[in-house]
């Protein structure tokens, strides 16, 4: 009797421990430290200054076509821009010295400054150098997709890019698959490179107030960390099914070791 008692508890232990609960899972939850009647403002983010590695999309035009294609790495027609992605082989890419190398004008300093900056300082040096404003000169320049690598509980770990100016760390999550069921969404690791040093922040997607974090947004170069739930480490199952199967094999096994030993 004093056998089966221990048994009976050790399942009902094991089987409620072992399941992952619904509240892990759901992600942007009311904790009860937000105030439902204020309004969620917009969050000012402070204007992304470029680093190393990154790649940035710089389209020169002019009424002048042919002077023009002199600043253009490849020829840029509607053939060979058939979708986002080309950008990536169209980009200009930051070095380890904060440089860029363009057609004609040579090579930049665009390290740590804003998009805006980089493309005043192209517009100036055109002006000075080789255009006049008869020309109607117009300089564009982009972040060409936010490239970060995601790795641990997730469907679809690696490194990817985010044809987007703006994301956040659930377009993220989103684009590698979502994290799984044994992935603990209320200690997601962001990994983070300042021209400083590199910052590390846990965020818990499952609390609505993530959204005030500045690691909710995510930058270029980001790396996203999904540890794993302990109930990964225990390998009892992830569901109730899966654990209620775990626990009738373990009870399998103890009730033969008993009937064996008995004899």
């Amino acid at each position: 009797m004093n056998t089966f008692k221990w048994m009976t508890a050790f399942v009902l232990f094991t089987f409620l421990s072992s399941c992952v609960p619904t509240k892990d899972l759901i992600y942007l939850q009311d904790k009860g430290n937000t105030n439902d009647t204020a309004t969620i403002n917009e969050i000012l983010k402070k204007p992304y200054r470029v680093q190393v590695n990154d790649l940035l999309y710089i389209n020169i035009k002019t009424i002048d076509p042919q002077l023009t294609a002199l600043f253009q790495q490849v020829e840029n027609n509607m053939q060979q821009i058939q979708n986002e992605q080309n950008i990536f082989f169209q980009g200009f890419n930051v070095d380890n010295h904060g440089f860029i190398r363009i057609p004609v004008l040579g090579e930049l300093n665009v390290m740590g400054l804003t998009v805006d900056e980089i493309r005043s300082k192209i517009e100036n040096k055109l002006l000075e150098e080789y255009f006049n404003k008869e020309v109607n000169l117009f300089v564009s320049v982009k972040i060409a997709g936010i490239r970060y690598t995601i790795n641990g509980e997730v469907v679809l770990p690696g490194t990817k890019i985010l044809y987007t100016e703006r994301a956040t760390i659930l377009d993220a999550v989103a684009n590698a698959g979502d994290i799984t069921i044994t992935g603990d969404r209320k200690n997601v690791m962001v990994m983070r490179q300042f021209p400083s040093g590199i910052e590390m922040h846990t965020i818990d997607l499952t609390d609505k107030n993530v959204i005030n974090s500045p690691y909710f947004y995510l930058l270029p170069n980001d790396y996203i960390l999904v540890n794993p739930l302990k109930q990964k480490s225990w390998g009892t199952g992830t569901t109730g099914l899966q654990s209620l199967t775990t626990v009738i094999s373990v009870l399998t096994l103890v009730a033969t070791l008993l009937v064996l030993t008995q004899r």
